[in-house]
């Protein structure tokens, strides 16, 4: 397999499976015990390795939502709960997640090796979110961090997608009315907020897309083909899984 397939298909799986956990009831229940509501929990959960900063900087690190609706679900949970609380006990919790549904896939050891190996060679350098989640430690059986992994590397694309889409022009509440245009609503959008969406914005859109598979390709490139091979089989397991119980 060439290296642009290889990163078309584990971005999709990752992106498909690191946030599985997200609104699991297990999860809820944890954010229920620290105060917080689902979407409070979410947002100082996710964003919780940023520290105690301000609610714009959550939203700019997060992208595609309207700003108002996370800076305002940060600040209100932040009142309740330290941010670093939160997103140590969220990140738990995508472990607790990986124990409950992965434990059973074979050869997970072999996708935690690959999957280390491309978190360990991603340049955070300017991925805001993604360089904090990085510095986190992670679980060492290998179901809970097989998932702590794909939420790391999901972060890691999500990070480097918002660098692409400035880059060529876009902001991120037009790129979302690109590609997610059915789930504006629940961002945050209102009719009133929609863009004029043209052919030039689409074209801009994709090449956003090809930039962002350019700068994540030299951490998933340091897989040889075993490698790769034991990744895609790895992710593809937990998305199937993953997706059969939601």
């Amino acid at each position: 397999m060439s290296l642009d397939a290889f990163v078309k298909d584990a971005s999709f799986l990752v992106g498909d499976t690191g946030y599985r956990y997200y609104f699991d009831p297990a999860t809820r229940a944890v954010g229920e015990n620290l105060g917080l509501n689902p979407m409070e929990f979410y947002v100082l959960g996710r964003g919780g390795a940023l520290g105690d900063c301000g609610g714009g900087a959550v939203a700019a690190n997060f992208g595609y939502f309207n700003p108002a609706v996370i800076a305002g679900a940060w600040e209100s949970a932040k009142a309740k709960c330290a941010p670093r609380v939160a997103g140590t006990a969220h990140l738990e919790c995508s472990a607790a997640y990986g124990r409950r549904h992965f434990a059973g896939v074979a050869n997970l050891a072999a996708f935690v090796e690959a999957a280390d190996a491309v978190n360990d060679a991603a340049d955070p350098d300017g991925l805001g979110l993604y360089a904090a989640m990085k510095c986190e430690p992670l679980a060492t059986d290998t179901p809970g961090r097989a998932m702590q992994l794909a939420t790391v590397l999901r972060e890691f694309r999500g990070s480097a997608h918002l660098v692409a889409v400035r880059a060529v022009g876009l902001d991120s509440k037009t790129a979302h009315h690109v590609s997610r245009p059915n789930d504006t609503a629940m961002f945050g959008w209102g009719p009133d907020d929609a863009p004029t969406i043209t052919d030039a914005t689409r074209r801009a859109m994709a090449d956003a897309e090809k930039l962002t598979d350019d700068l994540v390709k030299p951490a998933y490139g340091v897989l040889d083909d075993a490698g790769r091979t034991a990744f895609l089989a790895g992710i593809t397991a937990m998305h199937d899984i993953a997706a059969a119980a939601q």
